[in-house]
């Protein structure tokens, strides 16, 4: 995609991501992705403890979500109202692919949690433009869903393990819109002994 670094610094500074209910497909074939999450794992990673881990949603799996989805609203929100078990049932089959990211710390080393938690973003930023390399949209969402310790429990596989976000892929089914971003003065400043 980048013949040189001009191409490169121009990617990173209009680089953005698209709305997971707006994707269309086709989207990535089963290699494209498994490519993808390869490109991720390039990522600093102090101790070499790959604290991060990846899980594909497959198409065919996006009822069982869509009902992991409604399960947890019913046992942790009971305020949930249909509107919200829509927009469950709507976040569950949103883009043409998904891959749910995890943190997976390793307890009582040395390297500090936070640092591990630090790779986690890392990798899940990589997988964004790794994402965008193969010429998709991408959209690493949060939410509810992401703290929620019924979804958290059915991804997990250690108690430690928290879900990173949901990242959602495809193609834009509009053209992307530039959102505001910060101004450099209000977010650097010079160290001053």
């Amino acid at each position: 995609m980048f013949n040189d670094l001009t191409s490169l610094r121009s990617y990173l500074a209009t680089r953005r991501s698209g709305r997971p209910r707006e994707m269309v497909g086709p989207g990535p074939t089963e290699a494209e992705i498994e490519a993808m999450i390869g490109l991720a794992l390039r990522t600093p990673d102090h101790g070499k403890l790959a604290p991060w881990r990846f899980v594909i949603v497959g198409d065919d799996q996006r009822d069982a979500l869509a009902d992991l989805l409604l399960r947890a609203l019913s046992d942790n929100d009971p305020g949930a109202t249909e509107a919200h078990r829509a927009k469950a049932r709507d976040f569950a089959h949103n883009g043409a692919a998904l891959v749910v990211m995890l943190s997976a710390p390793v307890a009582n080393h040395k390297i500090p949690v936070f640092e591990q938690e630090m790779s986690a973003g890392a990798a899940a930023m990589n997988l964004l433009h790794a994402i965008h390399s193969f010429g998709y949209v991408g959209s690493w969402i949060t939410g509810w869903a992401a703290f929620d310790p019924t979804v958290r429990a059915a991804f997990a596989q250690a108690p430690d393990e928290r879900v990173v976000g949901f990242f959602f892929i495809g193609k834009p089914g509009r053209e992307l819109e530039e959102r505001p971003r910060p101004d450099p003065r209000a977010v650097i400043r010079h160290w001053q002994p």
